[in-house]
Protein backbone atom coordinates (compact mmCIF):
# COMPACT_ATOMS: atom_id res chain seq x y z
CA UNK A 1 0.00 0.00 0.00
CA UNK A 2 1.36 3.79 -0.87
CA UNK A 3 0.57 6.45 1.57
CA UNK A 4 0.52 9.81 0.67
CA UNK A 5 0.52 12.47 3.46
CA UNK A 6 -1.27 15.58 3.57
CA UNK A 7 0.24 18.76 4.14
CA UNK A 8 2.96 19.43 5.88
CA UNK A 9 3.38 16.29 7.35
CA UNK A 10 6.32 13.17 6.61
CA UNK A 11 6.34 9.58 7.33
CA UNK A 12 9.39 8.61 9.33
CA UNK A 13 11.22 5.18 9.46
CA UNK A 14 12.79 4.86 12.95
CA UNK A 15 16.58 3.82 12.86
CA UNK A 16 17.96 1.72 15.31
CA UNK A 17 20.64 2.38 17.10
CA UNK A 18 23.75 0.22 18.24
CA UNK A 19 22.31 -2.62 20.80
CA UNK A 20 25.89 -3.03 22.96
CA UNK A 21 27.62 -0.16 24.97
CA UNK A 22 30.72 0.55 24.42
CA UNK A 23 32.33 -1.65 27.18
CA UNK A 24 30.30 -4.62 24.89
CA UNK A 25 27.19 -4.92 27.26
CA UNK A 26 23.77 -6.07 25.48
CA UNK A 27 20.75 -3.53 26.11
CA UNK A 28 17.96 -5.38 26.48
CA UNK A 29 14.71 -4.61 24.16
CA UNK A 30 12.64 -3.56 27.10
CA UNK A 31 15.90 -0.94 28.32
CA UNK A 32 16.15 0.60 25.14
CA UNK A 33 15.05 4.49 24.57
CA UNK A 34 13.36 4.61 21.41
CA UNK A 35 15.61 5.89 18.62
CA UNK A 36 15.40 9.60 17.63
CA UNK A 37 16.87 9.22 14.18
CA UNK A 38 15.26 7.73 11.23
CA UNK A 39 14.68 8.37 7.55
CA UNK A 40 11.86 9.73 5.48
CA UNK A 41 9.67 7.58 3.37
CA UNK A 42 6.89 9.90 2.14
CA UNK A 43 6.36 13.94 2.36
CA UNK A 44 3.45 15.69 2.12
CA UNK A 45 3.16 18.90 -0.50
CA UNK A 46 3.92 21.32 2.02
CA UNK A 47 1.53 23.72 4.36
CA UNK A 48 -0.46 26.76 2.55
CA UNK A 49 -0.25 30.75 4.23
CA UNK A 50 -2.68 33.08 4.59
CA UNK A 51 -3.36 33.36 0.80
CA UNK A 52 -3.59 29.66 0.33
CA UNK A 53 0.41 29.40 -1.57
CA UNK A 54 1.96 26.27 -1.03
CA UNK A 55 5.08 26.23 1.23
CA UNK A 56 7.52 23.93 0.26
CA UNK A 57 8.89 20.85 2.14
CA UNK A 58 12.32 21.60 3.43
CA UNK A 59 12.88 17.73 3.74
CA UNK A 60 12.47 15.31 1.68
CA UNK A 61 12.11 11.40 0.80
CA UNK A 62 15.67 9.57 1.88
CA UNK A 63 16.87 12.29 4.61
CA UNK A 64 18.42 11.03 7.85
CA UNK A 65 16.10 13.28 10.32
CA UNK A 66 16.62 14.07 14.10
CA UNK A 67 13.41 14.60 15.94
CA UNK A 68 12.29 14.56 19.35
CA UNK A 69 11.49 11.83 21.54
CA UNK A 70 8.10 12.30 22.08
CA UNK A 71 7.11 13.22 18.50
CA UNK A 72 4.68 12.10 16.15
CA UNK A 73 1.89 9.45 15.80
CA UNK A 74 3.13 6.34 15.71
CA UNK A 75 1.20 3.73 13.23
CA UNK A 76 1.19 0.58 11.43
CA UNK A 77 1.68 0.81 7.50
CA UNK A 78 2.05 -2.83 5.54
CA UNK A 79 3.48 -4.59 9.48
CA UNK A 80 6.20 -1.87 9.64
CA UNK A 81 6.10 0.09 12.69
CA UNK A 82 6.56 3.92 11.28
CA UNK A 83 5.68 7.83 12.22
CA UNK A 84 3.94 10.35 10.84
CA UNK A 85 4.51 13.90 12.04
CA UNK A 86 4.98 17.44 10.96
CA UNK A 87 8.05 18.83 9.70
CA UNK A 88 8.02 21.04 12.45
CA UNK A 89 8.85 18.07 14.57
CA UNK A 90 11.84 17.31 12.36
CA UNK A 91 14.85 19.00 14.41
CA UNK A 92 17.46 18.98 11.54
CA UNK A 93 18.68 16.84 8.62
CA UNK A 94 21.93 15.09 9.04
CA UNK A 95 24.31 14.65 6.43
CA UNK A 96 27.09 12.58 6.39
CA UNK A 97 29.24 14.80 3.56
CA UNK A 98 30.72 16.53 5.85
CA UNK A 99 28.81 19.82 5.65
CA UNK A 100 28.72 19.77 1.61
CA UNK A 101 24.96 19.16 1.40
CA UNK A 102 24.54 22.54 2.90
CA UNK A 103 21.76 24.01 1.21
CA UNK A 104 20.87 21.21 -0.87
CA UNK A 105 17.13 21.00 -2.55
Amino acid sequence: MKFRPLHDRVVVRRIEGDQKTAGGIIIPDTAKEKPQEGEILAVGPGARDEKGQVIPMDVQVGDRVLFGKWSGTEVKIDGEDLLIMKESDVMGVLCACGGACKGKK
